[in-house]
């Protein structure tokens, strides 16, 4: 154990300055953000060459330790050490042994409405907007902890670092952070090619058999939960918002209304845009055995209904060529695809969408994890922004078996892995800022 995480345990009261004063003297004096108690454990037990699994960084210390008597002093002072430990790199989404985020203790202690869950949130949101801008050019990123000076962090004493050690200390700043942000968790990562699992790669999960049973379509073999039946009152969320953009700007109803879906999956939304007797219902899809369960409910006969086989990458270029058709809602739930392609279908949305229409998905985005789901909540809010788009949220409730797993009430009986985890859902609602 370090001073720095002895400092991070709070064992003297009241919380004051020396606290600060004593955190940016450890982190100049050259003691990484990120530096873990099992690193510190193994040093001290001269355990060499094994990785440590889990990553119990200040910030998980900062937050266990916390007092929940604190005042607003103190508070005022935790946040000051968080500000300064991110900004020399601290990881906002590595994990402990309990597998939980800074944020994750947090929200188990009850703190999830304080500044230090905004400071994570918005921690999130950086890492992620700089690992795309990082991405752009190519940048390659070295970092070397081997040589780390464990005995110098166990017993750093009290002497004036020098002008270069501050630069060197702003500089590894910089690259933590870039580094940091090459680290986030699955939810964030771009879509793998080689990968052959296909609830994460588009090209495995077409060439896949899928099986429609009780309540759920899955994937046949791995039981990957691709579309459940908990979702209905959700998808009536995402029918509502998709007929509001039939009504134009004078407030008068659209005497064409289109409406587009992509992804069938178990046809539930699809069900319930066909009540509503659009002009047009568009319905994307690609998956070859969801396309054959379209041709055996009968939808190709529908007369109002267009089927668009195949990726929406290639069928809405195709339709945005034509300049034929515009919709008044778009509404999109796919399986497999990650938040780079969202980016990439919003270029999409705003050719597609008529002035007035609705845009809206299915927000199952990192929704395993409430901090990651808050962090795309923030993230959705930009890009679209970006796009023109204004979106709101509506927060509802989740079915609370939705939240258990490896319980007989719990949805998640007989799916590989639980894609829903969050006590409250947050339907997204998107439309031109000045509509």
């Amino acid at each position: 154990m370090s001073d720095l995480h002895d400092l991070c345990r709070f064992a003297k009261r009241p919380i004051q300055e020396d606290y600060l004063e004593n955190l940016k003297y450890y982190l100049k004096a050259g003691i990484p953000a990120t530096y873990t108690i099992e690193e510190a454990f193994n040093y001290m037990n001269n355990i060499e060459g094994v990785e440590p699994s889990t990553t119990t960084t200040p910030l998980h210390l900062i937050f266990t330790h916390l007092p929940l008597d604190y005042t607003e002093l103190e508070l005022s002072i935790v946040k000051d050490m968080v500000t300064i430990l991110l900004e020399y790199g601290a990881g906002w989404c590595l994990t402990d042994v309990n597998d939980e985020t800074p944020g994750c203790i947090l929200l188990k202690r009850n703190l999830g409405e304080t500044i230090l869950y905004n400071q994570i949130i918005d921690a999130g949101v950086r890492a992620e907007l700089l690992l795309r801008k990082v991405s752009e050019f190519d940048v390659e990123i070295i970092e070397d902890t081997e040589e780390l000076d464990h005995e110098a962090f166990a017993n750093t004493t009290s002497t004036e670092c020098d002008e270069e050690t501050e630069k060197a200390a702003e500089i590894c700043t910089i690259l933590s952070n870039v580094a940091e942000a090459e680290k986030l968790p699955a939810s964030f990562e771009t879509k793998n090619s080689e990968s052959c699992d296909p609830s994460h790669n588009q090209d495995a999960y077409l060439k896949s058999e899928l099986q429609y049973i009780d309540g759920a379509l899955v994937t046949k073999g791995q039981q990957d939960g691709v579309m459940m039946e908990w979702e209905r009152d959700l998808m009536q969320l995402g029918c509502d918002s998709l007929f509001k953009g039939s009504r134009t700007e004078s407030d008068q109803v659209d005497p064409e209304v289109n409406i587009l879906n992509i992804g069938f999956g178990m046809g539930i939304i699809d069900e319930m845009i066909s009540e509503k007797s659009p002009t047009k219902h568009y319905i994307c899809e690609a998956h070859p055995d969801v396309l054959q369960k379209l041709k055996e409910e009968g939808w190709y006969d529908k007369p109002n209904v267009v089927i668009l086989e195949g990726r929406w990458q290639e069928q809405l270029d195709k339709l945005l060529s034509s300049g034929e058709v515009y919709f008044n809602g778009i509404y999109y739930d796919t399986f497999s695809e990650h938040y780079q392609d969202m980016l990439e279908l919003f270029d999409y949305v705003v050719g597609l969408l008529k002035p007035y229409g609705v845009f809206s998905f299915f927000n199952g985005l990192g929704a395993d994890r409430q901090v990651i789901y808050d962090v795309y909540k923030k993230l959705v809010e930009i890009d679209l922004e970006t796009y023109g788009l204004a979106c709101s949220f509506q927060e509802v409730s989740v079915p609370e078996k939705t939240m258990k797993k490896g319980d007989e009430t719990s949805v998640w009986d007989g799916i590989r892995k639980a894609y829903w985890l969050c006590p409250t859902f947050y339907h997204p609602e998107a439309r031109f800022i000045n509509a």
